[in-house]
């Protein structure tokens, strides 16, 4: 087959290995960690985190932390501070087994396939790259959709690049560009231009009716529709050339063109490249094998050149910010200690800790998913891959396979059961995609209960910090007041934002002090209370919660 998926447990050593003695977690305390905001376009907006540097961390704690919205970062873990940074973010997960594809997300799984059975290919030449080219034997309909779906996807992938870029704004969800083909009968042929007119796309107009929208409740002035075909058209043309297309706005449209001197044949619809010929037998399928291995978190050359390359293409990086130190910090470094599988349904084959998941067609290595295999979960925590492949959208073909290797997981090891997807942050638009994997839940940030994304999102539709166990409670209450206003309902929620106020009890936190673990109690017992260090515990203790704070080893040193 086409699509071999050859799933390997490499047993490559880690750091983190503890082979004798207790397997345990130690931290530091690093308190408020302070940076811009990656999200917002504003530099001026400060993203507060309480930070822990774990030396050792066992997959249960690491568990238990995901269940209380920390993440992780190399060695450095960190949990935002919701009421202070300026863009909450909720820990986000999914049931692998009730998991439901999207349309686009069978899309993107049938594109793939389409590309291993070699009826979606790519050439690769000193002159273009990432030209998508149909065999001709296929049906003419599956080669209209093939060239709609990536036209769609490329659309969307530009309007993302407006939001980044700050053309567009970050607070508004846009909707999904729809291509659609132009019959010959159906094109205007009084516009000399437009006999070639063979795709067309009219997303900058709902987009002009978003912005219009935000302008009305914000007192401003919306975008023309055909200002936004202008911004949409400028990020297309260096994709629309590598097509033997050529893209321009007319009327608020999105229009593709046949280009002059390409061959191109409309009724038909084949993109041929360094052939003049549509004859099917200048066609080749090639067919393409994907391997899929899954190995241990250690540095690998290939991996970090992959690495290099998509950060400085994809997020336009400085080649000398791009350095090994900083990969190998960044996405090698785990603090996780391997849990060796047992055979008795507890740890799956390639047991739990550190991973990559390495995504090879042909032998070429292509993405890598970097994730943390835990008790309970897959937690996805990053993904690089190869540019001149992002017509296949392996993001999101990623993330279908991580879904999939946990479902299959599930046979061995029952209690693995979630995807976790990371942080869902509702005010950035180009972060909102994870809620596509459905039916997912979000994590209250006071109570820590998972709450599904449908009834979370109308309260984060209108402000991005609320504690969303309120709304059930919230939801009865106002069920009795029919006629219940906007200013009831947000009083409901905002007296649902200020817990009660109490001393936490850090007697039991233990202490790492001089290569010995101690309960705080006995340190303030043989030495007297010391203010400073109760009120670091304090925080530490509402972080983490009481029963991380009697396990983990608090380190003082």
């Amino acid at each position: 087959m086409a699509d071999k998926m050859n799933v390997k447990s490499e047993a490559s050593s880690s750091s983190s290995t503890i082979d004798n003695g207790k397997d345990e977690s130690v931290i530091d305390d690093y308190g408020h960690l302070k940076s811009s905001c990656g999200y917002c376009k504003s530099r001026s907006n400060t993203s507060i985190a309480h930070g822990l540097w774990a030396h050792s961390l066992t997959v249960h704690d690491y568990q238990a932390l995901l269940d209380r919205g920390w993440r992780r970062s190399g060695c450095i873990l960190y949990k935002p501070e919701m009421e202070k940074t300026c863009c909450p973010s909720y820990t986000i997960r999914l049931k692998a087994s009730d998991f439901v594809p999207s349309k686009e997300q069978v899309r993107v799984a049938k594109r793939m396939q389409r590309f291993l059975d070699g009826s979606l290919s790519i050439e690769n030449s000193d002159e273009q790259k990432d030209i998508m080219v149909d065999n001709p034997n296929r049906l003419q309909s599956n080669r209209i959709d093939q060239m709609i779906d990536y036209l769609s996807d490329q659309i969307n992938s530009s309007v993302l690049t407006c939001i980044e870029q700050g053309e567009l704004p970050s607070e508004i969800q846009f909707p999904k560009a729809s291509v659609k083909s132009v019959a010959p009968n159906k094109r205007k042929l009084q516009a000399e231009e437009a006999q070639d007119l063979v795709y067309t796309c009219n997303i900058s107009f709902q987009i002009a009716a978003a912005l219009r929208r935000q302008a009305q409740k914000n007192v401003g002035t919306g975008t023309d529709s055909s200002l936004v075909a202008e911004m949409l058209s400028k990020h297309l043309n260096k994709l629309a050339s590598a097509l033997s297309l050529s893209v321009k706005a007319c009327n608020g449209h999105v229009n593709f063109y046949c280009a002059e001197t390409q061959d191109v044949t409309v009724g038909k619809h084949v993109v041929s490249h360094g052939s003049s010929s549509n004859n099917p037998e200048n066609f080749q399928v090639k067919r393409q094998n994907l391997e899929i291995r899954l190995k241990r978190s250690t540095f690998d050359r290939e991996e970090y050149e992959l690495y290099r390359k998509y950060q400085i293409k994809v997020h336009n990086d400085t080649p000398d910010h791009v350095t090994e130190s900083s990969y190998t910090e960044f996405l090698i470094d785990s603090p996780l200690i391997f849990v060796q599988p047992n055979g008795d349904g507890t740890v799956p084959s390639c047991g739990f800790g550190s991973f990559h998941q390495q995504y090879l067609v042909n032998g070429k290595l292509v993405a890598v998913g970097v994730i943390d295999i835990l008790p309970k979960c897959l937690s996805s925590k990053y993904l690089f891959w190869d540019p001149d492949l992002a017509f296949l959208s392996l993001g999101k073909y990623s993330a279908l396979q991580e879904i999939n290797w946990v479902k299959e997981s599930q046979r061995q090891c029952p209690i693995l059961q979630y995807y976790y997807l990371g942080y869902y942050i509702h005010s950035c638009n180009k972060m909102r995609y994870k809620a596509a994997y459905r039916p997912s839940e979000l994590l209250c940030p006071l109570r820590y209960e998972w709450v599904p994304f449908d009834t979370a999102k109308r309260l984060l539709d209108r402000k991005s910090y609320v504690v969303l166990s309120d709304f059930a409670i919230l939801q009865n209450e106002l069920s009795l007041l029919p006629n219940a206003s906007e200013d009831q309902i947000e009083e409901e929620e905002t007296a649902s934002l200020i817990p009660a106020k109490m001393r936490k009890d850090a007697s039991n936190i233990v202490i790492g002090l001089r290569g010995k673990h101690l309960k705080y109690k006995d340190i303030r017992q043989a030495f007297g209370p010391n203010e400073q260090l109760e009120c670091r515990l304090d925080k530490y203790l509402t972080a983490v919660g009481t029963d991380l704070s009697e396990r983990m080893i608090y380190s003082i040193d």
